[in-house]
């Protein structure tokens, strides 16, 4: 891995910058002999030669210039954030004191956040503290319940887990660049996603790379969607929103899904009229206000909405609740599929109208490494199959 010592960073793209030592060390305010050794590390942490000289200067190989490339998109997203608090933090704030900043904004406390990183808690305190320093004001209020963040503290922060994200893509790009593998991939799961496009996509994927660590997360949209902003999964998967929630994220549709309104085999429903009318008399069992799948159930009942409704997006607790009661259940077509093979549930012959975008969920500026394109590919391959397009 490459070392999240921000100062080696800055160094080293201002000698790939301006393709001289001499020229990097005064920019950097640092001696010529600091900038060489912040090279000469960076260069064994990389597995290979970062720069080959020639009689105009320095110019970086060809692993140089993919670690040129996401230290500076690193440097891009976190140093706005920096300035806004204070243009000195940009030469003095360390990778420590913001990974410090990140995990007391994440828990409100210092001594949580010490836990969470495994350090002692006036080691977290002091690093906030030399960031105040700094910055010349206080980064969090006191509350009844804790401290929380400044809207600029919260901005650096975000800002932070970005610019780390970056760096450990550059992890795996270097790693794939010497032939090895390096770094994870996260994956934000719907429900539709886990039961249907993931595990085709999944198996096919681990054909190609049997080793890399895959993790997939499994939430609710909104909470996705924000650890997708902060860089702490890379791909979102599941129904779309339209429009898009926020512009720094875009979406990518795969297929269109129908809505199914499912109950177990000897449902009494299944005997009288499947008007709005007559099925609003039972009781449901529907994903949680908010989501696609509710929406097309509220325009269905909007007339006659049914008075018991238990919300859950789990196929499964559907599937038990329907079996053991009278319960019926609207969920996406493509995920009761397999439940409705096995004869579990039964899907009753009522029209919903409208259908969901399924799709990915992407940072609008985020750019893959190349086992993350693979996933993709094995995604997009996948929707040929459970979409039927």
């Amino acid at each position: 891995m490459i070392s999240r010592n921000l100062r080696h960073l800055r160094a080293f793209l201002a000698v790939a910058d301006l393709n001289s030592v001499t020229r990097a060390s005064e920019a950097c305010h640092v001696s010529q002999p600091a900038v060489t050794q912040a090279i000469g590390k960076l260069e064994r942490e990389a597995g290979g030669a970062l720069f080959r000289r020639q009689p105009a200067g320095l110019y970086p190989t060809d692993l140089g210039a993919t670690l040129v490339k996401r230290v500076r998109r690193a440097f891009d997203i976190l140093d706005p954030a920096l300035v806004e608090l204070s243009p000195r933090l940009k030469l003095t704030v360390s990778a420590a004191q913001l990974e410090a900043l990140i995990a007391v904004r994440e828990a409100e406390n210092f001594t949580l956040a010490a836990r969470r990183l495994g350090i002692a808690q006036p080691t977290v305190h002091r690093a906030v503290t030399q960031i105040e320093r700094e910055a010349a004001r206080a980064l969090f209020e006191r509350t009844s319940y804790g401290i929380v963040a400044t809207r600029a503290t919260r901005a650096l922060a975000d800002a932070a887990l970005l610019a780390f994200a970056e760096l450990a893509q550059a992890d795996s790009d270097l790693a794939e660049a010497t032939g090895r593998e390096v770094g994870r991939i996260a994956i934000g799961a719907m429900p539709l996603a886990r039961s249907s496009i993931l595990p085709q996509a999944l198996a096919r994927f681990r054909a190609r790379r049997p080793t890399l660590p895959v993790l997939v997360i499994d939430g609710v949209y909104n909470e996705l969607l924000a650890n997708l902003r902060r860089g702490e999964i890379d791909i979102l998967i599941g129904a779309l929103r339209n429009p898009p929630p926020i512009d720094d994220v875009v979406e990518v549709p795969l297929f269109m899904d129908r809505l199914a309104i499912i109950a177990r085999r000897d449902h009494p429903a299944a005997n009288g009229p499947l008007t709005p009318e007559a099925l609003s008399k039972w009781p449901w069992v529907v994903p949680r206000l908010g989501t696609p799948t509710r929406t097309h159930f509220d325009a269905l009942f909007a007339k006659a909405r049914p008075p018991s409704i238990l919300e859950s997006g789990s196929i499964i607790l559907m599937r038990e609740l329907l079996a053991r009661s009278d319960h019926l259940g609207c969920i996406s077509r493509l995920q009761a599929e397999a439940e409705i093979e096995k004869g579990l549930v039964v899907s009753l012959p009522v029209e919903i109208s409208g259908e969901r975008p399924i799709g990915l969920t992407l940072r609008r500026d985020w750019e893959p490494t190349r086992a993350q394109s693979d996933l993709l590919a094995e995604i997009r391959a996948a929707r040929s199959v459970e979409g039927g397009v």
